[in-house]
Protein backbone atom coordinates (compact mmCIF):
# COMPACT_ATOMS: atom_id res chain seq x y z
CA UNK A 1 0.00 0.00 0.00
CA UNK A 2 1.43 3.20 -0.89
CA UNK A 3 1.67 4.98 2.32
CA UNK A 4 -0.12 8.55 3.39
CA UNK A 5 1.47 11.60 3.07
CA UNK A 6 1.58 12.39 6.26
CA UNK A 7 3.67 9.22 7.28
CA UNK A 8 5.83 9.97 4.08
CA UNK A 9 6.87 12.76 5.77
CA UNK A 10 7.33 12.67 9.31
CA UNK A 11 9.35 9.35 8.53
CA UNK A 12 11.95 11.70 6.26
CA UNK A 13 12.27 13.73 9.17
CA UNK A 14 15.68 14.48 10.73
CA UNK A 15 15.82 15.74 14.41
CA UNK A 16 18.86 16.99 15.84
CA UNK A 17 20.51 19.37 18.39
CA UNK A 18 20.65 22.94 16.44
CA UNK A 19 23.31 25.33 16.84
CA UNK A 20 22.40 29.22 17.71
CA UNK A 21 22.99 30.23 13.88
CA UNK A 22 20.38 27.89 12.70
CA UNK A 23 17.71 29.31 15.60
CA UNK A 24 17.04 32.21 14.19
CA UNK A 25 14.87 31.24 11.32
CA UNK A 26 12.79 29.31 14.99
CA UNK A 27 12.81 33.15 16.21
CA UNK A 28 11.05 34.52 13.04
CA UNK A 29 8.61 32.17 12.70
CA UNK A 30 7.73 33.26 16.82
CA UNK A 31 7.69 36.35 15.75
CA UNK A 32 4.91 35.76 13.38
CA UNK A 33 2.75 33.82 15.42
CA UNK A 34 2.36 36.82 17.95
CA UNK A 35 5.21 35.65 20.43
CA UNK A 36 7.07 38.97 20.29
CA UNK A 37 10.40 37.66 21.13
CA UNK A 38 12.64 40.29 22.42
CA UNK A 39 15.43 41.35 20.86
CA UNK A 40 18.40 38.64 21.12
CA UNK A 41 16.45 36.60 23.44
CA UNK A 42 18.20 33.34 21.75
CA UNK A 43 21.53 34.16 21.96
CA UNK A 44 21.03 34.28 26.57
CA UNK A 45 18.65 31.50 25.90
CA UNK A 46 20.70 28.90 23.53
CA UNK A 47 23.32 29.08 25.38
CA UNK A 48 21.88 27.84 28.87
CA UNK A 49 21.71 24.54 27.65
CA UNK A 50 23.19 24.04 23.96
CA UNK A 51 21.91 20.28 23.48
CA UNK A 52 18.22 20.93 24.28
CA UNK A 53 17.43 23.31 21.25
CA UNK A 54 16.11 20.44 18.91
CA UNK A 55 15.18 21.24 15.31
CA UNK A 56 13.16 19.00 12.68
CA UNK A 57 14.80 18.86 8.83
CA UNK A 58 13.56 18.05 5.42
CA UNK A 59 16.24 18.03 3.13
CA UNK A 60 18.09 21.58 3.80
CA UNK A 61 14.69 23.05 5.23
CA UNK A 62 14.10 23.37 8.62
CA UNK A 63 10.26 22.39 9.06
CA UNK A 64 9.96 22.55 13.05
CA UNK A 65 11.30 23.09 16.49
CA UNK A 66 11.03 22.38 20.16
CA UNK A 67 13.38 23.18 22.81
CA UNK A 68 13.93 21.09 26.51
CA UNK A 69 16.29 22.99 28.37
CA UNK A 70 17.91 21.34 31.42
CA UNK A 71 18.18 23.97 34.25
CA UNK A 72 19.10 21.41 37.06
CA UNK A 73 18.93 17.86 37.95
CA UNK A 74 15.01 18.52 38.53
CA UNK A 75 13.70 20.77 36.27
CA UNK A 76 13.82 21.28 32.48
CA UNK A 77 11.43 23.53 30.54
CA UNK A 78 10.04 23.14 27.02
CA UNK A 79 9.84 26.18 25.03
CA UNK A 80 9.68 27.32 21.08
CA UNK A 81 7.23 24.06 20.21
CA UNK A 82 6.60 25.08 16.54
CA UNK A 83 5.84 23.93 13.11
CA UNK A 84 6.78 25.77 9.64
CA UNK A 85 3.16 27.21 8.45
CA UNK A 86 1.85 25.19 5.41
CA UNK A 87 3.11 21.96 6.94
CA UNK A 88 1.05 21.51 10.24
CA UNK A 89 -1.21 18.31 10.48
CA UNK A 90 0.99 16.22 8.97
CA UNK A 91 2.96 14.71 12.50
CA UNK A 92 5.73 16.68 12.14
CA UNK A 93 5.47 18.19 15.88
CA UNK A 94 4.82 14.90 17.07
CA UNK A 95 7.66 13.21 15.65
CA UNK A 96 10.42 16.16 16.94
CA UNK A 97 8.72 16.00 20.35
CA UNK A 98 9.50 12.57 20.67
CA UNK A 99 12.33 13.18 19.99
CA UNK A 100 13.55 16.12 22.08
CA UNK A 101 11.62 15.48 25.19
CA UNK A 102 13.96 12.30 26.31
CA UNK A 103 16.43 15.07 26.51
CA UNK A 104 14.72 16.13 30.00
CA UNK A 105 15.20 12.32 31.29
CA UNK A 106 13.22 11.89 34.82
CA UNK A 107 13.50 15.97 35.58
CA UNK A 108 10.08 17.50 35.89
CA UNK A 109 9.52 19.70 32.24
CA UNK A 110 7.61 22.99 32.74
CA UNK A 111 5.88 25.11 29.98
CA UNK A 112 4.04 28.08 28.88
CA UNK A 113 0.85 26.39 26.29
CA UNK A 114 -1.50 28.32 24.33
CA UNK A 115 -5.04 27.51 25.49
CA UNK A 116 -5.57 26.10 22.18
CA UNK A 117 -3.15 22.87 23.24
CA UNK A 118 -3.80 22.47 26.92
CA UNK A 119 -5.54 19.14 26.35
CA UNK A 120 -2.63 18.35 23.72
CA UNK A 121 -0.44 18.63 26.64
CA UNK A 122 -2.75 17.14 29.02
CA UNK A 123 -2.46 14.31 27.05
CA UNK A 124 1.21 14.52 27.32
CA UNK A 125 1.37 14.06 31.02
CA UNK A 126 1.57 17.87 31.42
CA UNK A 127 -0.92 19.35 34.35
CA UNK A 128 -1.97 22.64 35.09
CA UNK A 129 -0.53 25.17 37.45
CA UNK A 130 -2.57 28.65 36.86
CA UNK A 131 -2.55 30.89 33.98
CA UNK A 132 -0.41 33.27 32.86
CA UNK A 133 -1.33 36.94 32.14
CA UNK A 134 0.25 38.86 29.57
CA UNK A 135 -0.49 42.49 30.15
CA UNK A 136 1.11 45.29 27.37
CA UNK A 137 0.22 48.92 27.12
CA UNK A 138 2.11 52.12 26.88
CA UNK A 139 3.17 52.71 30.89
CA UNK A 140 1.36 55.81 32.83
CA UNK A 141 4.37 57.43 34.49
CA UNK A 142 5.22 56.30 38.31
CA UNK A 143 6.91 57.73 41.00
CA UNK A 144 10.36 58.90 40.93
CA UNK A 145 13.10 56.36 40.66
CA UNK A 146 13.55 55.20 44.43
CA UNK A 147 16.70 56.15 46.19
CA UNK A 148 16.65 52.10 46.93
CA UNK A 149 16.59 51.46 43.49
CA UNK A 150 20.26 51.00 41.49
CA UNK A 151 21.45 50.48 37.86
CA UNK A 152 23.07 46.78 38.56
CA UNK A 153 27.15 46.27 38.46
CA UNK A 154 29.09 43.22 38.37
CA UNK A 155 29.51 43.58 42.07
CA UNK A 156 25.60 42.78 42.09
CA UNK A 157 25.84 39.34 40.51
CA UNK A 158 26.22 37.21 43.41
CA UNK A 159 23.25 38.49 45.28
CA UNK A 160 21.05 38.96 42.46
CA UNK A 161 21.68 35.19 41.39
CA UNK A 162 20.87 34.17 45.33
CA UNK A 163 17.93 36.41 45.03
CA UNK A 164 16.78 34.53 42.07
CA UNK A 165 17.14 31.02 43.13
CA UNK A 166 14.64 32.02 45.35
CA UNK A 167 12.22 32.66 42.80
CA UNK A 168 12.93 30.13 40.28
CA UNK A 169 13.32 26.34 40.47
CA UNK A 170 16.55 26.01 39.78
CA UNK A 171 19.77 27.52 40.52
CA UNK A 172 20.35 29.32 37.35
CA UNK A 173 23.46 31.88 37.82
CA UNK A 174 25.01 31.82 34.02
CA UNK A 175 21.65 32.65 32.52
CA UNK A 176 21.33 35.67 35.11
CA UNK A 177 24.63 36.81 34.13
CA UNK A 178 23.97 36.48 30.35
CA UNK A 179 20.42 37.75 31.21
CA UNK A 180 21.98 41.04 32.94
CA UNK A 181 24.69 42.39 30.60
CA UNK A 182 22.94 41.27 27.30
CA UNK A 183 23.08 43.87 24.71
CA UNK A 184 19.86 46.18 24.77
CA UNK A 185 19.53 44.92 28.58
CA UNK A 186 18.48 47.19 30.89
CA UNK A 187 18.69 45.85 34.77
CA UNK A 188 17.83 47.07 37.83
CA UNK A 189 18.14 45.79 41.54
CA UNK A 190 16.33 47.39 44.86
CA UNK A 191 18.57 46.96 48.10
CA UNK A 192 17.97 47.63 51.39
CA UNK A 193 20.43 47.76 54.03
CA UNK A 194 22.64 45.81 51.12
CA UNK A 195 20.60 43.33 51.02
CA UNK A 196 19.18 42.18 47.47
CA UNK A 197 14.90 42.51 47.93
CA UNK A 198 13.82 42.42 44.39
CA UNK A 199 15.30 42.96 40.21
CA UNK A 200 13.98 43.43 36.98
CA UNK A 201 15.34 43.57 34.04
CA UNK A 202 13.38 45.56 30.74
CA UNK A 203 15.06 44.55 26.69
CA UNK A 204 13.52 45.74 23.73
CA UNK A 205 11.69 43.42 21.66
CA UNK A 206 9.76 42.70 18.11
CA UNK A 207 6.85 45.13 19.32
CA UNK A 208 7.84 47.64 21.88
CA UNK A 209 9.55 46.24 25.26
CA UNK A 210 9.05 43.47 27.10
CA UNK A 211 9.88 43.28 31.23
CA UNK A 212 11.13 40.24 32.51
CA UNK A 213 11.78 38.82 35.22
CA UNK A 214 10.43 41.42 37.63
CA UNK A 215 10.89 39.58 41.07
CA UNK A 216 10.70 41.70 44.69
CA UNK A 217 9.63 41.02 48.28
CA UNK A 218 6.37 43.40 47.87
CA UNK A 219 4.86 45.13 46.13
CA UNK A 220 6.06 48.77 46.98
CA UNK A 221 9.52 47.26 45.89
CA UNK A 222 7.92 45.56 42.08
CA UNK A 223 6.59 48.93 41.44
CA UNK A 224 9.69 50.83 42.45
CA UNK A 225 11.41 48.47 40.44
CA UNK A 226 8.57 49.00 37.10
CA UNK A 227 9.02 53.01 37.47
CA UNK A 228 12.71 52.40 37.37
CA UNK A 229 12.65 50.01 33.97
CA UNK A 230 10.35 52.54 32.33
CA UNK A 231 11.20 56.02 33.03
CA UNK A 232 13.30 56.09 30.15
CA UNK A 233 10.78 55.10 27.81
CA UNK A 234 9.11 57.48 25.08
CA UNK A 235 5.71 57.63 26.02
CA UNK A 236 4.78 56.12 22.72
CA UNK A 237 6.95 53.24 23.19
CA UNK A 238 4.52 49.46 24.73
CA UNK A 239 5.80 47.82 27.55
CA UNK A 240 4.52 44.06 28.10
CA UNK A 241 4.85 42.00 31.22
CA UNK A 242 3.82 37.92 31.81
CA UNK A 243 2.29 37.58 35.09
CA UNK A 244 1.13 34.47 37.12
CA UNK A 245 -2.56 34.84 37.32
CA UNK A 246 -2.90 33.95 40.88
CA UNK A 247 -0.50 36.91 41.77
CA UNK A 248 -3.15 39.67 42.42
CA UNK A 249 -0.54 42.54 43.49
CA UNK A 250 1.10 42.42 40.27
CA UNK A 251 -1.89 42.51 38.28
CA UNK A 252 -3.13 45.57 39.96
CA UNK A 253 0.22 47.12 39.71
CA UNK A 254 -0.04 46.55 35.86
CA UNK A 255 -3.37 47.87 35.86
CA UNK A 256 -2.05 51.17 37.60
CA UNK A 257 0.28 51.99 34.92
CA UNK A 258 -1.73 51.75 32.33
CA UNK A 259 -1.14 48.14 31.16
CA UNK A 260 -4.26 45.63 30.07
CA UNK A 261 -4.48 41.59 29.52
CA UNK A 262 -3.67 40.31 25.87
CA UNK A 263 -3.20 36.87 26.16
CA UNK A 264 -2.89 34.41 28.38
CA UNK A 265 -0.79 30.86 29.04
CA UNK A 266 -1.35 28.32 30.82
CA UNK A 267 1.52 27.16 33.01
CA UNK A 268 1.76 23.56 33.20
CA UNK A 269 4.05 20.83 34.69
CA UNK A 270 4.65 17.07 34.59
CA UNK A 271 5.82 16.87 38.13
CA UNK A 272 6.71 18.06 41.53
CA UNK A 273 8.23 21.68 40.73
CA UNK A 274 11.18 22.36 43.37
CA UNK A 275 10.33 24.98 45.21
CA UNK A 276 9.97 28.47 44.43
CA UNK A 277 8.87 31.47 46.14
CA UNK A 278 5.60 32.76 43.72
CA UNK A 279 4.52 35.72 46.33
CA UNK A 280 7.58 37.62 44.61
CA UNK A 281 7.20 36.60 41.23
CA UNK A 282 5.24 39.93 39.59
CA UNK A 283 6.53 39.36 36.19
CA UNK A 284 8.10 35.46 34.67
CA UNK A 285 11.54 35.78 32.78
CA UNK A 286 9.67 34.65 29.45
CA UNK A 287 7.26 32.56 28.56
CA UNK A 288 9.65 30.14 26.42
CA UNK A 289 12.39 29.43 29.27
CA UNK A 290 10.19 30.20 32.32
Amino acid sequence: MRPTPTTATAGQLKVSAAPLDHWHEIVGWTADEGWNPGDGDITSFHATDPAGFFAGRLGDRTVSAVSVVNYSADYAFLGFYLVAPGLRGQGLGLATWRAAVPHAGARTIGLDAVPAQEATYRRAGFLPAHDTLRYTGRPTPGRPPAPDTHPVTAAHLDAIAAYDRRCFPADRREFVARWLTAPGHTARVHLRDGEVTGYGVIRPAHSGYRIGPLFADTPGTAEALFDALTAQLDPADEVSLDIPEPQAAARTLATARGLTPRSHTVRMYTGPVPPADPDRTFGVTSLELG
